[in-house]
């Protein structure tokens, strides 16, 4: 029997009516074969789970806490005594039921990274309310004075949920594979807006009796928690397509709309791969620089980080990421974090996919080739093609899920043909919607719906090596590039000794930059460096991507020149993908770049979100 379908017989066994909603809604299933068990979640879903969240929450700016309520609806086993919750520095201070009896309860031991279980005693409760506050510093909200906001007048509040940080500002079963409705009244200061990954029901608010508003949210289809996000703060918003728009700051509106203004083609292009479009709406939040992503997939509505904006939008295949994932990743999800290659890597290869439908196939070409660049990048950074580290299966995190989960796609589609992966995808995420998965589950699927027994296909497409064995099988394909291949030429006569202002550069794409810069060595001289700086102004570019590049390669270098530069990045950036191998380049460079590290760290972190503060507090203090 397949595992999602003796899940779903599970589930429909313990299946109750949800008490919030007056029309019954679907209950996801669980799965529950071995290698489904989440070890990052305290939850015992097969004992009792929750299957929708209704929160009634306020915004308070001052103490930079969410206070209010959570209330669950339960579906337990029979003969179920308890449920168990997650939660991460969270003040609880009452539990009831639905008529507002309280329940016993005890919060257990805390993990510094887990968090501690919550666990309440049902007594028969198919509904259960706990009512609580997040701390300051909670991990996945990120509250902004105006200082970092665009406009410098109000405060902001954004939350990043991925992987386990919803448990610090909502008590529930933080795990992927436990899908939840939702509801939620959010209660911010007069003067912000509220927008959340959800149907907005009210999104101009309502007035409340101490001068607030009241902002109020749905979401009708079972999600992982780990989607359930926020923002509050001074936000317009404008229409991109009947069914797309933009929320940002005032001040950002023209800049962010003109970069998103294919957003609808998107939409449509990606449809006509895979499927229809499930989630309604399909909205972007552009947020303050201290975003630590470069975008998040909250259903209907994206999180993006502005240093995707350059004006020419050669970085909205960051769009296209986001908007695929509503396919992989929303519609079906990994069960675990160690499956999360099933989103990264099948979100990645998609996106390739609609930027070749938009833009063409040398755009796609391009961007592939770069990504065989990271994937050989990232296999070297982790130990070399035998270390363990380069499993798709058991990685959660790291880009190697993105690169080499793309290119295992991309493998498929080249030995099978386009048009029979194409409608294999399709139906995959037709059959699995709104479900969770596992890298077992779909190499299962995948040889009961593709291969279908035969052997020599079998045979060609290895999928247990990309699944779970190191380094890269034999039958892996490297798209290659024409102008990348014409941007290496110029790299080569450059490294030669040929004049920066022999390269012709003047049309190049973000892209092509970051091939040159990355693949330049690591070790040139001053005069080489003084030349490329001189001629490009790469110390002073406003392309987040290509001066990231450029201050990676002078730091390796201990160039000082650019170090004006490389302090005014840090302190106006808060993504990671930027960030984060700055800090390791200087603390590589020891005695040089380890005080500067130090320094620019303790001056720049408040502007940075609670969890790029912890990774780059790893890295400057060597833990």
């Amino acid at each position: 029997m397949h595992v999602a379908f003796r899940a779903f017989l599970l589930a429909s066994a313990l299946s109750v009516a949800s008490a919030a909603s007056a029309a019954p809604l679907a209950i996801a299933p669980i799965l529950t074969t071995p290698e489904a068990k989440d070890v990052r979640s305290f939850a015992r879903p097969q004992v009792a789970r929750v299957t929708h969240v209704d929160l009634d929450l306020t915004a308070d700016f001052d103490a930079k806490i969410m206070r209010g309520s959570a209330a669950m609806d339960v579906l337990a086993a029979p003969g179920a005594s308890e449920i168990v919750l997650d939660t991460l520095g969270l003040d609880i201070t009452k539990v009831t039921d639905g008529a507002g009896r309280e329940l016993p309860w005890v919060l257990g031991n805390e993990d510094k990274e887990l968090g501690a279980p919550l666990t309440v005693q049902l007594k028969g409760a198919k509904r259960i309310v706990v009512e609580y506050a997040s701390k300051p510093g909670a991990r996945s909200l990120q509250w902004l004075p105006p200082s970092l906001t665009a406009g410098k007048q109000k405060p902001y509040l954004f939350s990043q949920g991925q992987a386990i940080n919803n448990r610090s500002w909502i008590p529930t079963q933080d795990s992927p594979g436990i899908r939840q409705t939702w509801t939620a009244r959010i209660v911010v200061p007069d003067g912000l807006t509220a927008v959340m990954s959800g149907e907005k029901l009210t999104p101009k608010g309502e007035p409340t009796t101490d001068g607030k508003r009241a902002f109020r949210f749905r979401m009708d289809h079972p999600v992982p928690p780990y989607l359930i996000a926020i923002g509050v703060g001074d936000l317009a918003f404008r229409e991109l397509g009947p069914r797309t728009g933009v929320y940002t700051e005032p001040s950002m509106m023209d800049r962010a709309a003109s970069e998103l203004v294919d957003t609808e083609k998107m939409v449509k292009a990606a449809e006509g791969l895979y499927g229809p479009y499930r989630w309604g709406r399909y909205d972007l939040l552009v947020l303050p620089p201290s975003f630590p992503l470069g975008g998040m997939e909250n259903p209907t509505l994206t999180f993006l980080t502005p240093t995707f904006i350059t004006g020419d939008g050669a970085n909205v295949s960051l769009v296209a990421h986001e908007l695929a994932h509503s396919w992989s990743g929303n519609l079906v999800t990994n069960a675990t974090w160690p499956d999360g290659w099933l989103n990264e890597g099948f979100t990645t290869y998609f996106e390739n996919r609609i930027m070749e439908a938009l833009y063409g196939a040398p755009r796609a070409r391009i961007e592939a080739d770069l990504s065989w660049d990271g994937m050989q990048a990232d296999i070297k950074e982790e130990g070399g093609p035998q270390a363990d580290a380069t499993k798709l299966y058991g990685q959660p995190g790291g880009q190697l899920e993105y690169f080499k989960g793309a290119t295992f796609l991309r493998t498929i589609e080249t030995i099978v043909g386009r048009e029979r992966w194409d409608a294999y995808l399709r139906s995959y995420f037709d059959r699995h919607a709104f479900q969770p998965q596992t890298t077992a589950g779909f190499l299962a699927d995948i040889r009961a719906n593709l291969i279908k027994g035969d052997k020599g296909l079998e045979a060609k497409l290895e999928l247990d090596k990309w699944a779970y064995a190191a380094g890269l099988p034999s039958n892996a394909v490297h798209i290659k590039s024409e102008a990348l291949a014409r941007v290496d030429e110029q790299t080569a006569a450059f490294v030669k000794g040929g004049p920066a202002s022999a390269i012709k550069a003047s049309a190049w794409t973000t892209q092509e930059w970051l091939r040159f810069l990355n693949n330049l060595p690591r070790q040139l001289s001053t005069a080489q460096l003084d030349d490329l700086d001189r001629t490009f102004k790469l110390s002073d570019s406003t392309n987040s991507y290509v001066r990231s590049a450029w201050l990676e390669l002078a730091i390796a270098n201990r160039y000082e020149p650019a170090l004006p530069s490389l302090e005014a990045f840090l302190k106006s950036v808060g993504r990671g993908l930027f960030i984060r191998p700055l800090y390791a380049g200087l603390m590589r460079q020891g005695d040089w770049g380890q005080p500067i590290a130090r320094k620019m760290l303790a001056e720049a972190k408040s502007s940075y979100h609670p969890t790029i503060v912890a990774g780059l507090e790893r890295i400057v203090n060597g833990s």
